[in-house]
Formats: C-alpha cells, sequence, structure tokens
C-alpha cells in the first residue's frame, strides 16, 4: 500500500485515480502530476516502484497544498470571514448555505433535520352554526 502525503491509497486501484484519495487532488491535477513526472496512469498503485512514489511524493508536496495544510488555510479562511462579520462568514456561523441558495424548502444538509416544533401550522378553528 503506498503512502503518500499521509494517506494510505488502496492497491488495487489505477494510479491515476488514486491519487484523487489525497484531498485538494482531483482528476485533473492527478493527471498533469503523472504527465509531468512522466508515469504512466493505467498502472496500479501496487506495481509503484519506490521511486516512482518518491518522485510523485516530491512533485507534490512542492507544488500543491494538500491533505492538512489544505484544510488548515479553508478554515483560517472561513474564520477571516466570521471575524470582519461578512455576509458570508455570518451564513457560515449560523450553519446555513453560503452561496445563494434557497432555503425555504430544501438545504436540509446543511441546516440538519427538521426539529419539531420549529415550524409554526396555524389551525384552522371549527365554528358551530
Amino acid at each position: 500500500m503506498a503512502r503518500i502525503e499521509g494517506v494510505h491509497l488502496p492497491n488495487s486501484k489505477r494510479l491515476e485515480i488514486g491519487l484523487t484519495y489525497i484531498f485538494g487532488i482531483g482528476l485533473q491535477r492527478s493527471k498533469n502530476i503523472l504527465k509531468y513526472t512522466k508515469i504512466d496512469p493505467n498502472i496500479r498503485i501496487k506495481d509503484l516502484s519506490h521511486d516512482q512514489i518518491a518522485t510523485i511524493q516530491k512533485y507534490i508536496s512542492d507544488k500543491y497544498k494538500v491533505e492538512g495544510d489544505l484544510h488548515k488555510e479553508i478554515t483560517l479562511n472561513i474564520k477571516r470571514l466570521q471575524e470582519i462579520g461578512s455576509y458570508r462568514g455570518l451564513r457560515h456561523k449560523r450553519s446555513l448555505p453560503v452561496r445563494g441558495q434557497r432555503t425555504k424548502t430544501n438545504a436540509r444538509t446543511r441546516k440538519g433535520p427538521r426539529r419539531p416544533g420549529a415550524a409554526i401550522t396555524l389551525k384552522k378553528t371549527v365554528t358551530k352554526k
């Protein structure tokens, strides 16, 4: 099992797909890394040599922010937005969608499960004749 940037990559996957298990590396970036390092994207991770793993590791650590550093940067950016009191910061603070999505319906992923009693229903009173 290859270990790059502290992430164990699955042995049976193609290298091109396996690199996407690292936070901050998607398919396009994975392709660019393999093109630059001149490693075949179709080989399986279990077939990599130690030299190839070292080459990929060095290139990723030199060129990109991934894993812990990237998580830290994202967290600091959100904290900065909250401290300056921007609209986006307030939305983050209240756990609401940040990018303009509707919240009357939908948005359950961001808001969490419905709380009983949160929705006030107006009951019609029955009048007798």
